[in-house]
């Protein structure tokens, strides 16, 4: 079962290695690189539980795990990563016209992992359903 886990979880894990060095590129390595990574971890962290408790499976466990999984991640990882490429790229002024441009990082952890949870507990109630 721990084989199967690690297999499906791998993929999950080099996607999400991938996110957390292109949020440490474009923010360097300031004082809010570490607490943005946070989400990332978390995610992780939700995947690997949703598939241990279905033996390796995703939805073994029944969808209520696999879609606050997702749930998480969309608002999640995808609001730091559109901040973040919106940064690296000086979307609409973000960087250039900003005074403390870097302080968008500051508060950026807490709104997205509030974000993933709304996204997690739709995700929850959704798959109760199923």
């Amino acid at each position: 079962m721990i084989a199967a886990v690690l297999v499906r979880l791998l993929p999950v894990v080099l996607l999400t290695a991938a996110v957390m060095a292109y949020v440490v590129h474009v923010e360097g390595r300031g004082a809010y690189a570490a607490s943005n990574l946070a989400p990332m971890v978390i995610f992780l962290v939700l995947a690997a539980i949703t598939l241990y408790k279905g033996g390796g499976s995703w939805v073994a466990a029944g969808w209520r795990w696999l879609l606050g999984t997702f749930g998480f991640a969309i608002p999640a990882l995808g609001l730091s990563l559109y901040l973040h490429y919106g940064y690296a790229n000086d979307l609409n002024g973000m960087y250039s016209e900003a005074i403390y441009p870097a302080e968008l990082f500051r508060f950026l952890p807490l709104y997205t992992m509030v974000a993933g949870a709304l996204g997690f507990a739709i995700g929850w109630i959704a798959g109760r359903n199923v």
